[in-house]
């Protein structure tokens, strides 16, 4: 592309990226058609789509290959604390009302649950895959409770996911944990166990870095070249028993992740 070719583009990604900033079109809001844009611009097809391209990569707008553009919808910064655990597991020992005001929502974005636009709970009994099956430590294609909770903080956002598996055989005494109808339930995961006499004892979070999958990069809404963190959260019992595992993607543009380890004094290693 020649020098006058970048002018035009980066003038008219720079004149859409005002009228964004100034309120021309709204978080959500679709972008006029490439030929109105041709038209505004008096630019070829060429040039608006490369600087749809740039915004697109900065973030500022989204949209699939084929399909309208719209200004991105931000999503909330989350953070998330492995002290977390620690707080949940106090909480557990609540009463209802108290353990009702503490979830994952408020715990990474600090956006209470009744102000989701969109917050979904799907329970579904399934056969363990292979990988599950060993994080678990049960037998392939045992039964285990699949639960995944989907969430949007605003329409048109990208979504937040996390789909949660516990052997079946240790929550069957209390046919409350098997009805997706209970959720949102006060104290969550920790507490639904301790009704079946199950205490956490230790949380393992591992955390490893992909590129997302189209398909991925659309529901999430991620950026042109930013990964997708994928946390697996397993959770022990006293025991020292694998009692459920969770999978988390995270676009890693919009999180931190932060970890505390508390060290044993000199005098306790003695």
């Amino acid at each position: 592309m020649d020098t006058n070719s970048n002018r035009q583009w980066a003038t008219v990604a720079d004149s859409l990226r005002r009228a964004i900033q100034e309120g021309e079109w709204a978080p959500g809001d679709p972008l006029p058609t490439t030929a109105a844009l041709r038209e505004r611009f008096k630019a070829s097809g060429h040039v608006v789509s490369k600087a749809i391209q740039h915004l697109k990569n900065e973030g500022l707008v989204t949209g699939v290959a084929g399909g309208r553009t719209r200004v991105r919808v931000p999503r909330p910064h989350a953070v998330r604390d492995s002290e977390r655990y620690i707080a949940e597991k106090r909480n557990v020992l609540e009463p209802t009302d108290e353990r009702a005001r503490y979830g994952a929502s408020e715990a990474d974005t600090g956006i209470a649950i009744d102000e989701l636009y969109e917050d979904r709970a799907r329970y579904e009994v399934v056969s363990a895959d292979t990988e599950t099956a060993r994080l678990l430590n049960i037998e392939a294609a045992e039964s285990v409770l699949q639960r995944t909770y989907t969430r949007r903080h605003a329409a048109g956002a990208g979504i937040t996911r996390a789909t949660s598996y516990i052997p079946l055989d240790l929550i069957s005494g209390n046919p409350d944990l098997l009805d997706s109808g209970k959720e949102p339930w006060p104290g969550g995961t920790q507490h639904q166990l301790s009704t079946v006499g199950i205490e956490i004892d230790c949380i393992v979070d591992r955390v490893t870095a992909a590129m997302p999958t189209p398909a991925e990069r659309d529901d999430y809404d991620i950026p042109q070249g930013v990964p997708l963190l994928h946390v697996v959260k397993i959770s022990h019992d006293t025991e020292g028993r694998p009692v459920e595992l969770t999978r988390i993607p995270m676009p890693a543009d919009t999180v931190e992740l932060v970890y505390r380890t508390q060290l044993p004094r000199w005098d306790e290693c003695r």
